[in-house]
């Protein structure tokens, strides 16, 4: 699929649209945690470009130093990496939650994130890591546990940052988001009908907050709620993960929702 603006996106002109760009940024988009190394053909089908125009976008990004290829199989290379460090170095949201993620993350023994939006997916912004206490407290705080890392994309519709994000959506923005984007299902417990979604996101929205059983990962829990700035526009989530927990453990919400608004909370200042 081209890529397609943001729920948010500033307006343009269409005669100020570049196609061949939109179609390049969704040939790189299209790899992921899921898929790191693609043919055209796999290329093909996540963009929607014929093979022969996925071929192409690849070779030219591959000339640009964009990708790397084996001359079947294509994957990013380090280049890409210069865009997330402008954007970490220089963005205000994750310097501004980070030392609130530290905090979160010693206080509950769990990992947490702060995630935004984009098209069919939230990225990971900033992490806080519960280490152990066997573990050097200096360890990085960027690499997420199970294999997830800053700047990791998750489908929006089975996440419990992306639906805390999709229900504080306008109506218009969410029925334009539904109409174009598929439900996929990863696990037993993923919505994929869009009227399962709709009367979750309505309960998100009425009581703030998003609690998602196992429905990204088998035998991953998470909870979020919505960050707002000052004016009260939503403009990221804040979640805490826990896994491999028995039946009869208490769900995150009973026990650390009160924390994890508190957090947020404090960040509407800052943010």
């Amino acid at each position: 699929m081209i890529a397609q603006p943001t729920p948010n996106a500033t307006p343009m002109n269409k005669s100020d649209w570049i196609e061949g760009m939109a179609r390049g940024m969704a040939v790189l988009e299209s790899f992921d945690t899921e898929r790191q190394r693609l043919n055209a053909t796999l290329t093909a089908e996540r963009t929607g470009l014929t093979r022969a125009a996925a071929r192409r976008h690849l070779l030219t990004l591959t000339h640009l130093g964009y990708l790397e290829t084996d001359g079947q199989y294509f994957w990013l290379s380090a280049k890409v990496l210069g865009f997330a460090g402008s954007y970490l170095s220089g963005a205000r949201l994750p310097r501004a939650v980070q030392p609130s993620l530290h905090q979160l993350s010693m206080a509950t023994q769990l990992s947490c994130s702060v995630a935004v939006l984009q098209n069919d997916a939230v990225i990971i912004v900033a992490r806080g890591i519960w280490q152990g206490p066997d573990l050097p407290t200096k360890a990085s705080h960027s690499v997420l546990a199970y294999g997830l890392h800053v700047g990791t994309r998750l489908p929006a519709h089975a996440t419990s940052t992306g639906q805390v994000l999709l229900a504080n959506l306008s109506r218009v923005q969410m029925k334009a988001w539904l109409d174009v984007h598929p439900l996929s299902r990863l696990t037993a417990h993923t919505a994929t009908q869009i009227k399962e979604l709709k009367h979750k996101l309505k309960q998100i929205a009425k009581q703030d907050y998003c609690l998602a059983t196992q429905e990204h990962e088998l035998g991953v829990d998470a909870l979020a709620v919505p960050l707002r700035n000052e004016r009260g526009d939503t403009i990221a989530a804040l979640n805490l993960v826990r896994s491999g927990v028995g039946p009869n453990a208490p769900d995150l919400a009973t026990r650390w929702l009160p924390l994890l608004q508190q957090t947020a909370q404090a960040l509407r200042q800052v943010i």
